[in-house]
């Protein structure tokens, strides 16, 4: 199997506000290999998000293509989008979007729920992932009774419960407090030295100096950032 999980090839994106068109992305190419884990930066506005969204098919792009695994994504219909989505990626947000009126490990089932799994056997994976996320005393409480931190780390086990292909993270720890921030930072960290591979838009330094992998998102395209 390719090294290369998700490649982005001549990305543009364009807004229409009005008779104002916006070029927000203008021929960006990226290649994700196994293993990967790669920052994105650049000040808020500049199009990390719209970025993260095509790469991860919740977004069609104006022009250009996206391979995952070596299907172009957007030759797709939406059915067979939604289903690779599901199965192939992972999807961290700022805001965790958790359901508030399921548990934690309710939460988490719900890729596999989704998916067609049997009742039971996406309970003891959920369970499996939040044990190993550090949540496994939290699996009854509901979003509410967890603090910010936690949420994030249920929004993780979410993502990860599919065995996804690569994990796409928008500011993943930007609500966080710095304490907060660093714990969740070693977790993607231990996650991703287990072989998960990350793609994260971040606006914190201290988070982006621990990558290997890191680009700035300017006039469109990315280009080579020096930590």
């Amino acid at each position: 199997m390719s090294d290369v999980v998700l490649e982005a090839q001549d990305l543009h994106k364009i807004f229409v506000l009005g008779e104002e068109k916006i070029n927000v992305l203008r021929g960006l190419n990226l290649v994700v290999n196994r293993g990967d884990f790669i920052g994105v930066v650049g000040p808020s506005g500049v199009g990390k998000s719209t970025l993260l969204h095509i790469l991860g098919g919740l977004d069609h792009p104006t022009e250009g293509k996206v391979f995952l695994d070596g299907e172009e994504m957007y030759k797709m219909d939406d059915s067979e989008l939604a289903r690779v989505r599901n199965a192939k990626i992972g999807f961290i947000f700022q805001f965790h979007y958790l359901l508030p009126e399921f548990t934690a490990l309710e939460n988490v089932m719900m890729p596999g729920i989704i998916g067609g799994q049997p009742w039971a056997e996406a309970k003891k994976k959920a369970k499996e992932i939040l044990e190993e996320v550090g949540l496994g005393h939290r699996l009854e409480h509901t979003p509410v009774e967890l603090s910010g931190g936690e949420k994030q780390r249920v929004a993780i086990a979410r993502a990860l419960f599919n065995n996804p292909r690569v994990v796409l993270a928008d500011e993943p720890s930007g609500n966080l407090d710095p304490e907060r921030a660093e714990e969740l930072h070693n977790l993607l960290f231990r996650l991703n030295e287990q072989g998960i591979t990350f793609v994260v838009a971040t606006h914190n330094m201290e988070f982006v100096s621990r990558m290997r992998k890191v680009y700035r998102l300017k006039r469109g395209v990315l280009e080579a950032y020096e930590v």
